[in-house]
């Protein structure tokens, strides 16, 4: 079984919990800007070390033409100074210019070792997240609802976009909504949704995770405008082992109440190829069509 062209990726949705303003928060960018530089694009990341090492230079540079001291550099040259300063701080040392006062070579001493511990720093953040290990799990758009074996279920779609399987791989469905308590407090409360197959041993292409809709579950009852109306969200969350690294990896997505598609299914993917092969067509993996008409189970 192979895969076809690859899908479009969905549009970029924010769950409702996604959406709330964290007020009163304390910010604190020195302890969260490991995270926040592990976790941004590479883009942004490229663009803060050039940034800061074109700065650094800057400042040491006016350092150098406030205190003067660099032999065979032209008086008052900032262009000068600004080349002496990247040579000293990334310790390449081409011999024309030198420090010649004291004040200048405390500088160098103070660039040489700040050059050191962030060049350091961006080489650790670097290695750190280039070896992060990422699923790439591809969530259907929609969720739907429709009756699956006789009983009425909320079903959702997932694929893993990589070769390599993941192995053991545990999903959890997590219905969020707003609900008011009996004395009459607004809260939002989170309810595990029970799976026909939350594990897989290998999840290398398709899984449909299936919630059966009985009057036991949380969704008993519920309509697309009830769950709009609570602000509910359904979210997966998966969890496995990447099948080449050996390390855990997680993924997660939320729909909201209006991704939530009652009496349809998912389109079929499986096609048969003229060499007799089956395979996947991710092009059609958010497409969603209405449902047949359920058959009371004395007709089936």
């Amino acid at each position: 079984m192979r895969l076809l062209r690859r899908a479009p990726p969905p549009s970029e949705t924010l769950s409702h919990s996604q959406q709330t303003i964290k007020l009163g928060a304390v910010s604190r960018p020195l302890q969260d800007g490991y995270h926040f530089l592990l976790t941004s694009s590479w883009w942004v990341l490229f663009a803060l070390i050039l940034a800061s090492y074109l700065g650094a230079n800057a400042i040491f540079a006016a350092f150098y033409l406030l205190g003067g001291g660099i032999e065979n550099a032209e008086p008052g040259s900032f262009r000068d100074a600004y080349f002496f300063s990247v040579q000293t701080m990334a310790t390449i040392g081409y011999g024309r210019m030198a420090p010649v006062s004291m004040f200048a070579n405390f500088l160098v001493a103070l660039e040489a070792l700040f050059g050191l511990v962030t060049f350091a720093l961006a080489t650790g953040l670097m290695f750190a997240k280039f070896s992060q290990p990422r699923a790439r799990v591809l969530f259907s758009r929609f969720a739907v609802v429709s009756t699956r074996d006789g009983v009425k279920s909320l079903m959702v779609r997932l694929a893993n976009e990589r070769t390599t399987g993941l192995v053991e791989a545990q999903l959890r469905l997590i219905l969020v909504r707003d609900e008011t308590t009996e004395e009459g407090e607004a809260v939002r409360r989170f309810h595990s949704l029970t799976l026909a197959r939350s594990s897989s041993a290998v999840f290398a292409l398709s899984w449909t995770a299936i919630h059966p809709i009985d009057p036991s579950s949380p969704m008993y009852g519920e309509t697309r405008e009830s769950l709009m109306k609570s602000r509910a969200d359904v979210v997966a969350s998966l969890l496995g082992i990447e099948e080449a690294t050996g390390q855990t990896v997680h993924a997660r997505h939320a729909w909201k109440g209006e991704d939530i598609r009652y009496d349809h299914r998912f389109s079929d993917i499986l096609v048969i190829l003229p060499d007799g092969r089956r395979a996947l067509d991710y092009a059609r993996f958010h497409d969603v069509e209405p449902a047949a008409p359920a058959l009371p189970r004395a007709a089936q």
